[in-house]
């Protein structure tokens, strides 16, 4: 795991130098064993590549980047991993490839070499990489499918720059960085972050999941973002049985090819059924592999998983490792926390991992496994109710429908009303949905915002029109489910645990995440995902039959992460009051109404909402990124 940077620049040599050691010392946790860059001639301009590293595969000097191809077109900078690297070396030797190392890196560059793009799509692994081609003197930046690895990139007169993360982009950019305040105001106000090529930097975007952009240094064109793979969604007709076991095969393999590592492994153990999953293969793969686990836990709270990571760790005979988290802690670690982030988010659950991967680092562990992506490929949380609802509708399949609703409202946490509310969301569009949501308690204009400003510079204010164009009548979960893996819902859930593990040099690998397991569980019947019974994740508790104790499979209730927030925010209230009187100086902002309303929540006048997370989050991040 590493972090890249770089981009065409137009500077003196001294100037770029000095701007080239800035941004790898701004990405120095995400690669603390080597670092280095180069600058390549590009007729105009430079062309510069910077690589921080951290050793995995191959620790010896033989996995320095930036890396060069052996026929000398090609130089590259790469972070990530790539799994099926022995697989693909042995095919390459095949055509002829030699190798110097023993890297997945020099794999990944010899696989460019030989196929060009054609490569991406046999690739398991995770990746952001920037290759250069010396003959076309063309410069291609790609991101992995689901965005499991970070890239973003800045494109003006001044040239093209790219980083691992904004503190890199900031480092190499002349211009003084700006807020983007388009990206504020959906997180602010809608929660909305992640979900699209925007950063909350103006004119810096994220290289979306599954894409690539390419920059010609001869002209200076710079491409749109090409998509270059996504899962289809068409239904594959196959029996339960044959899937359920095609599903534990392609599950344990990625698992064993996830576990190649030359330095301590271990995982992320939250006590649900995906994380106990992967853990419980690898016991299942590995019976004598020495498996540390990390868990927050919420003690003497009803969030708390304990009994679970209790059960499944006694299972598999894990060493375990719990973290523990008090209020003042929460304190010591926010400016922390929100400078590692490089963009505001969600809710302090993301403070649970942040100390996770801490753990971890603790205990001198380099690789962990983690469960994220199951719920967005096995129809998850509460079931994708609306839009399993809505297929069935499709296939005029009333009686099923009206079963569907009895079924899954008799699972915790739901009710029949529920099922019902989520088939009105995603049977509505447009003018109406908005009116739904508004309906629903949702509102777009809250009295802490000062509207004009935002309309006068073109800010869209309101809520997203719906749109059902990109599904299929009866393939309305499959859709939901790439949509999420893609564009809104993981990708956020991924910068996370990216950002927060790289603060401790920590690799986390996502193994669930394969394309190859994507498209083959988004091509199944719905109801092998989400039962007709209401059961989530339908097929794969089935899968896991015999390497899963039945007790987790069998759970009626998610919990994840989960972290009592308005019990850890509370006691800081007086600190947080402080950042919240700083004039920051966004005229879209009402401070006095925020500080009011802030206080009625601390003071018990007004219910605890996430809005407060969302002020106290962005005020600050905007004091390290924009400000500073």
């Amino acid at each position: 795991m590493c972090g890249i940077t770089g981009g065409w620049i137009f500077e003196e040599k001294s100037s770029l130098d000095v701007r080239m050691k800035s941004a790898l010392y701004a990405m120095r946790l995400r690669g603390p064993d080597d670092s280095g860059y180069e600058r390549l001639p590009a007729g105009r301009g430079t062309v510069v590549l910077g690589h921080t590293r951290l050793s995995v595969i191959d620790l010896s000097a033989g996995g320095h980047q930036p890396m060069h191809s052996s026929c000398g077109r090609y130089a590259m900078v790469f972070n990530g991993e790539i799994y099926n690297y022995l697989e693909l070396r042995s095919e390459l030797r095949g055509l002829g490839a030699t190798f110097k190392s023993e890297s997945d890196s020099e794999v990944l560059l010899a696989a460019w070499a030989q196929w060009g793009r054609a490569c991406l799509k046999r690739l398991v692994g995770m990746f952001a990489f920037v290759v250069f081609d010396r003959n076309e003197k063309r410069l291609t930046c790609v991101r992995d499918g689901f965005g499991i690895k970070p890239l973003l990139f800045a494109y003006s007169d001044d040239g093209f720059v790219f980083g691992s993360e904004i503190g890199a982009i900031k480092a190499l950019r002349p211009q003084t960085i700006e807020l983007d305040w388009q990206r504020a105001y959906d997180y602010l106000v809608h929660g909305d972050y992640d979900n699209g090529h925007r950063s909350f930097v103006s004119g810096v975007s994220h290289v979306l999941p599954g894409h690539l952009v390419s920059l010609d240094t001869a002209t200076g064109e710079l491409t749109e973002q090409l998509r270059w793979w996504q899962p289809e969604i068409a239904q594959h007709n196959i029996g339960y049985r044959e899937a359920m076991e095609v599903v534990r095969e392609k599950f344990l393999n990625s698992i064993r090819v996830h576990l190649r590592s030359d330095v301590a492994i271990g995982a992320a153990l939250s006590g649900g059924l995906d994380s106990s999953a992967v853990v419980c293969a690898m016991r299942h793969l590995e019976p004598d592999l020495t498996i540390k686990t990390f868990s927050f836990i919420a003690r003497d709270n009803p969030l708390s998983e304990e009994v679970w990571v209790d059960q499944v760790n006694h299972f598999v005979g894990a060493e375990a490792h719990k973290v523990l988290v008090q209020p003042e802690d929460l304190a010591r670690d926010l400016d922390d926390m929100i400078k590692a982030q490089g963009e505001p988010f969600g809710s302090t659950s993301i403070y649970a991992q942040y100390r996770v991967f801490e753990a971890a680092k603790a205990q001198g562990v380099t690789v962990t496994l983690d469960g994220q992506g199951a719920d967005e490929m096995l129809a998850g949380y509460s079931g994708y109710p609306g839009q399993r609802l809505h297929s069935l509708l499709d296939k005029k399949d009333w009686r099923g429908a009206i079963s569907f609703i009895d079924s899954w409202a008799k699972w915790p946490g739901r009710s029949r009303m529920a099922a019902c509310k989520r088939l009105a969301g995603e049977l509505t569009s447009g003018n109406l949905y908005r009116q739904l949501r508004r309906l629903n308690g949702s509102q777009f204009n809250p009295a802490w915002l000062n509207a004009g400003p935002l309309l006068d510079n073109g800010i869209q204010i309101g809520f997203d029109a719906q749109d059902h164009a990109d599904e299929q009548p009866g393939r309305r979960v499959a859709a939901a489910l790439r949509n999420a893996l893609t564009e809104k819902g993981l990708p956020s859930l991924l910068r996370h645990a990216d950002r927060n593990s790289m603060r401790f040099s920590v690799e986390s690998r996502v193994p669930f995440l394969t394309q190859d397991l994507a498209e083959f569980l988004l091509s199944l019947p719905e109801e092998y995902l989400i039962s007709d019974g209401g059961e989530t994740k339908h097929i794969f508790r089935a899968a896991m039959r015999g390497i899963v104790p039945d007790a987790v499979l069998d759970r009626r209730d998610k919990i994840g992460f989960a972290t009592p927030e308005k019990d850890w925010l509370i006691p800081i209230a007086e600190t947080m009051r402080d950042w919240l009187k700083e004039d920051i100086g966004l005229p879209f902002l009402n401070q006095p109404r925020i500080l009011r309303e802030f206080d009625a929540v601390m003071e018990g006048r007004s219910p605890f909402t996430s809005q407060i997370w969302r002020w106290v989050n962005f005020y600050r991040w905007h004091y390290h990124v924009i400000a500073n």
